[in-house]
């Protein structure tokens, strides 16, 4: 790492050398999960990089839709990522796995496969935009699992581009364990460990001189700052007073220590970076392959037996058990189904019979399910392209087509091994989109379309709504909704999309009396059933009781089940609006019946016919579900969530501080006013806000609501 450290250019670049050689060894391998808000300018440094170590012959553009890792047609169209990509490179004789991930927080899916397939983190921030609390969010999450991470300001070529005002907002944001290695310069940057400049006046690769005397007066204060950082971060507690007792610290002590803290994730260099230019890359490059953690420097997931008993001892070895993860799935028009794999211990190879489990998904539609089958074909990923190999080692990324069953988060090991790899962990979809195939000869098609939607997206969950009958697509937002239908449309699925229907229950709100008649006298075996009961309201939640008070055998008694059957069946298709009644005592007071025309048939019927005849007579209310809503965001959101939460009908049940400047809402809302909640309350909150919600019960619902809820119902 020395080259980064010193601030010198990068070493010798093996130009055209194939990258099969580093892929052998895990020592060898990199993989680092490209991270930051959306138009931060990841995938045009991810450009820049494969062009610079001739992976590709130039850097493709983004808004012209040529770029390595955005090829979906959401992306092309949207001039944004949408979906995990790999774009590999080889620098230094070490294989780089670039992770590039959608910024965009709908896409939060992609982003968690990136950082679960990745060792390291590389934060992308623009000198021009700023941050997001996304982004903060995410350091966040990353600190939590010590996940070493680094930081390269980008856009440094346009005209408003600040590099002391990025480092200081992520400084401010991420802590104080931020420092940059370089500071930009007109044309360069420079080291600020080795005082030496890399000149980029030609684009890469850069020029190795020396600074006028201007320039190293100019980063005195900040080299002193990074050698204090650096020296805090070390296992030699000699180093701080050898230090501040004016002794020089040898370069390579400093260089050994900042590799050790960066890898470890208690240090994050600040680099510079203009991907237009070229500025930067060489030392970004270094960063990449000399302090980032190679696969054996890593603890593997959790990893289990089929029966739970816990597997210990693994690492990234290539003679190890197999155990591999699919981070992705996709559905490629030419070669089916593909599958992106991290390799985590063992070696994966073509053609070889493997076991292929996935469990603990089964809320998102994910069955568990079990299943050999034989590896296909093997592919190292560039972007959409793929490149055939024969086998692929622990540490590195691969593809594997035509495998049947596999869905993304399952996991791949021996037949004879069969092993299982912790879900890792996903938000929860909140907000529902009802679709419905065109026609009846869309059906198929749709449930295919589907199909291969669940298997590739695991923040996607498909419900099949019991009472309205409404196929429901709970989506993370608007922007994963649009790219969710595009994709059933671009494989020929005929739908349409139509409002939810929220479940409601209808209820009678006092005592009524109703009477079921039921005679056909008409030619053949007639039909004789009459019955009169008395119904009243129970409390919320009491369900439904049935009372028989039948007396002098006016009803034969092996007819009396059958009365209670029909008023089920009628509870259920509702007596007003069409939704389940609930919460109702009935009462069989009388009835008659005839010796050869009554049946079991004819008294259900009548049951029916007496309680809709009951609710002709009474005051029937709808009920709508009611949700308990815990929403957290920042302190300073608090009071514009409490007052819109108040206009959705909720009732605010308390806050608290959750600590980090944020709180969380307690709230009770009707669930119909929280159909859209999770596109306003990012609306709302600058993207801040996270909120979970939880059915609580049933409550009567306003008039004017409710008088809505009828009209929508009728038509």
């Amino acid at each position: 790492m020395s080259a980064k450290s010193s601030g010198g250019p990068a070493k010798g670049t093996d130009r055209g050398a194939g990258l099969a050689d580093p892929a052998e060894r895990p020592e060898k391998i990199r993989n680092v999960a490209v991270v930051g808000h959306s138009g931060s300018g990841k995938t045009t440094l991810v450009e820049a990089l494969l062009a610079a170590t001739e992976t590709i012959s130039r850097p493709g553009s983004v808004t012209e839709g040529t770029t390595v890792c955005d090829s979906d047609p959401a992306e092309v169209r949207q001039q944004r990522s949408v979906a995990l990509s790999v774009a590999p490179f080889e620098h230094d004789d070490v294989k780089v796995n670039l992770l590039d991930t959608p910024g965009y927080a709908d896409f939060t899916g992609e982003l968690r496969a990136g950082l679960r397939a990745a060792d390291a983190a590389l934060f992308v921030v623009s000198a021009i935009d700023g941050m997001d609390t996304a982004t903060v969010a995410l350091w966040e999450e990353c600190a939590a699992v010590r996940m070493p991470r680094a930081v390269v300001v980008t856009k440094l070529d346009h005209q408003r581009a600040n590099f002391d005002e990025a480092v200081s907002v992520c400084q401010r944001e991420f802590g104080n364990g931020v420092l940059p290695l370089y500071m930009p310069v007109p044309d360069g940057v420079i080291g600020l460990l080795s005082r030496t400049l890399s000149d980029y006046s030609n684009g890469y690769p850069p020029v190795e001189r020396e600074p006028d005397e201007g320039q190293r007066q100019l980063i005195e204060d900040a080299r002193n700052t990074l050698i204090e950082g650096i020296i805090a971060e070390s296992e030699d507690e000699t180093l701080m007073d050898r230090y501040l007792g004016g002794e020089e610290i040898d370069l390579e002590i400093l260089v050994d220590d900042l590799e050790t803290a960066v890898s470890r994730g208690s240090f994050f260099p600040v680099l510079a970076c203009s991907a237009l230019t070229g500025l930067g890359l060489a030392e970004l490059m270094e960063v990449l392959t000399s302090a980032f953690p190679s696969p054996l420097e890593r603890d593997l997931p959790a990893v289990s037996g089929i029966d739970g008993a816990v597997t210990d001892g693994l690492t990234s070895d290539p003679a190890g058990p197999l155990v591999a993860e699919i981070v992705r799935t996709t559905a490629d028009a030419y070669v089916g189904r593909v599958s992106l794999v991290r390799v985590f211990s063992g070696t994966l190879r073509q053609e070889v019979p493997i076991h292929v489990c996935g469990h603990g998904l089964a809320d998102r539609g994910h069955a568990d399910h079990d299943a050999d089958e034989r590896a296909g074909h093997l592919h190292a990923p560039l972007g959409s392209t793929l490149r055939p190999i024969d086998h692929c080692v622990a540490g590195d990324i691969c593809a594997i087509t035509k495998l049947a069953s596999a869905e993304t988060g399952d996991t791949l090991s021996d037949k004879d091994n069969p092993l299982l790899i912790a879900a890792w962990d996903m938000p929860e979809p909140l907000l529902p989109v009802a679709v419905q195939a065109k026609s009846r000869g869309d059906e198929d098609a749709l449930a295919k379309g589907l199909g291969k939607l669940i298997a590739g997206d695991p923040t996607l969950r498909l419900e099949r709504n019991p009472e309205t009958h409404q196929l429901i697509l709970w989506c993370m937002g608007e922007a994963h909704a649009d790219v969710l239908l595009d994709r059933l449309r671009e494989q020929g699925v005929g739908l349409e999309t139509v409002p939810v229907i929220t479940p409601l229950r209808e209820t009678f709100t006092s005592k009524a009396t109703g009477n079921g008649r039921h005679v056909k006298q008409s030619g053949g075996h007639g039909q004789y059933a009459v019955c009169q009961i008395e119904v009243e309201p129970l409390e919320r939640g009491a369900g439904f009781e049935f009372v028989d008070k039948i007396v002098g055998a006016a009803i034969p008694g092996q007819f009396v089940p059958s009365v209670e059957k029909g008023i089920r069946a009628q509870m259920q298709r509702g007596v007003s609006a069409g939704f389940p009644m609930v919460d109702i005592r009935v009462t069989l007071v009388d009835g008659k019946a005839h010796s050869v025309d009554s049946s079991d048939a004819a008294f259900q019927v009548a049951g029916g016919l007496a309680l809709k005849d009951a609710a002709s007579s009474a005051r029937i209310a709808l009920l709508e579900p009611v949700a308990e809503v815990n929403v957290t965001v920042p302190d300073d959101y608090v009071g514009a969530v409490m007052s819109d939460l108040s206009t959705r009908r909720g009732r605010v049940t308390g806050t608290q501080s959750v600590g980090g400047e944020r709180s969380e809402v307690n709230a009770e809302v009707p669930e119909m006013e929280l159909l859209r909640y999770a596109v306003d309350l990012r609306a709302l909150s600058a993207g801040t806000g996270r909120f979970s919600r939880r059915y609580l019960r049933h409550e009567p619902m306003p008039e004017n609501a409710a008088s809505k809820s009828l009209a929508a119902a009728s038509t």
